[in-house]
């Protein structure tokens, strides 16, 4: 996952609306989507028998975008840089949604930051998706029905509007 070199991890922490937060999150998302578009196009033609589909892949990433986020990723890095970046990602976020927090007291003031993290990301989430997704083609589908009222979907998205997966509230360790 690149968010650490795209946005996120030199992000202006003076910033203090939830709007600057999102569009830097969700131009991360879209990078993020197409880095796994290209790559797994390459994969499925060396791999033709995957049963990998773009939008499981979209899906996971997403996930973990938002485990990131919501102060939830138990990954922390391949290396000693990587480790840093992640800690620097973390402290960043933390300063800026304290900065959100503060600015919102009427509504935010009496929660704490992790639910302060949990709402901007239920609110945002469905922005994110469509960052992400943006790449997919028209015919890309999800491993299974999960759209709303047996909703029909293309492009990684339901027609209702309803981002078709919940793996970024399924534990990381479960995925």
């Amino acid at each position: 996952l690149h968010l650490c070199h795209h946005n996120l991890e030199s992000i202006d922490t003076t910033s203090t609306t939830k709007h600057d937060l999102l569009l830097e999150v969700c131009y991360a998302a879209k990078y993020e989507g197409d880095l796994i578009k290209t790559h797994y196009t390459e994969h499925q033609v060396t791999n033709p028998d995957t049963k990998s589909q773009i939008c499981t892949e979209l899906a996971r990433s997403f996930a973990d975008i938002g485990d990131i986020i919501r102060g939830k990723d138990l990954f922390r890095g391949y290396d000693e840089k990587d480790r840093k970046e992640k800690e620097q990602l973390d402290n960043n976020l933390k300063e800026i949604f304290q900065k959100i927090q503060e600015n919102n007291k009427s509504k935010l003031g009496q929660l704490k930051l992790d639910q302060v993290r949990e709402y901007w990301w239920a609110l945002n989430r469905n922005d994110v998706w469509k960052a992400i997704t943006c790449g997919a083609g028209e015919s890309d589908k999800y491993f299974r029905d999960t759209c709303s009222k047996g909703g029909t979907y293309n492009k990684c998205h339901c027609n209702d509007g309803d981002v078709l997966t919940n793996f970024d509230y399924v534990p990381q360790f479960l995925r």
